[in-house]
């Protein structure tokens, strides 16, 4: 059964988007399901700071010995911070999606937009569990 935390907002696409301390801006990631499916990352390829973005656009993409997929991004912004540990542990996002394995802030465009994310629950329904 995969990790689901109930402080997260999901998109059906498996990214997740955690609140920061800083209300402009979210962290973004892939969910534990997402990653346990992909099987053993490898590489992930992300944007660079300053980079805006569209809802649902590619921001980049990740790499496992099973499989390439690409990452969107769950709402317009700009990409305020990448986590620049994936380049040389990119097993992190195994090992601990929604901490170390983190890998966009992002500045919102629109707070509003969040509102269209799937919940904890409605994830978990998304997913089967």
């Amino acid at each position: 059964m995969s990790n689901v935390p109930d402080d997260l907002v999901y998109t059906k696409e498996h990214e997740y988007v955690a609140r920061t301390d800083d209300p402009a801006v979210v962290r973004i990631g892939i969910t534990d399901y997402a990653q346990g499916e992909l099987g053993d990352v490898v590489f992930v390829n992300l944007p660079k700071p300053g980079d805006k973005m569209e809802g649902h656009q590619s921001f980049g993409a990740i790499e496992a010995v099973k499989a390439v997929s690409e990452l969107y991004a769950p709402v317009a912004g700009e990409v305020a911070q990448v986590n620049i540990a994936l380049d040389s542990d990119p097993a992190a996002v195994n090992r601990d999606p929604y901490g170390e394995g983190w890998m966009i802030e992002l500045r919102l465009g629109r707070a509003e937009d969040l509102g269209g994310l799937l919940s904890p629950s409605a994830y978990r329904a998304h997913i089967g569990e």
